[in-house]
């Protein structure tokens, strides 16, 4: 019997150690507070999952201030200003 133990995941492939591992080193190289440090520095696969949902949870905090300046910035641009149809052409 191997010594790497596959999952099965809802969609019915297989997931394997390695490619579980694979996944795991990948998101370190997105996560500031992990790919920063030492390379000597191990790091867990839970605390690399635990911090990938703060990252994300930053994001989404990012997104909806974001979100909100870019809602009071309209709301004090006149609609007809160059100004509304530069922030329009930019999410067009």
């Amino acid at each position: 019997m191997s010594s790497r133990r596959s999952r099965q995941s809802s969609s019915g492939s297989r997931i394997s150690d390695d490619q579980i591992v694979d996944l795991v080193t990948k998101l370190r190289h997105f996560l500031p507070e992990i790919r920063d440090r030492r390379r000597s520095d191990k790091v867990s696969a839970s605390k690399v999952l635990q911090e990938t949902c703060n990252y994300i949870r930053n994001l989404h905090r990012e997104v909806d201030n974001l979100s909100e300046r870019l809602s009071q910035l309209l709301d004090s641009v006149d609609e007809d200003s160059a100004e509304a149809a530069v922030i329009r052409s930019l999410f067009m």
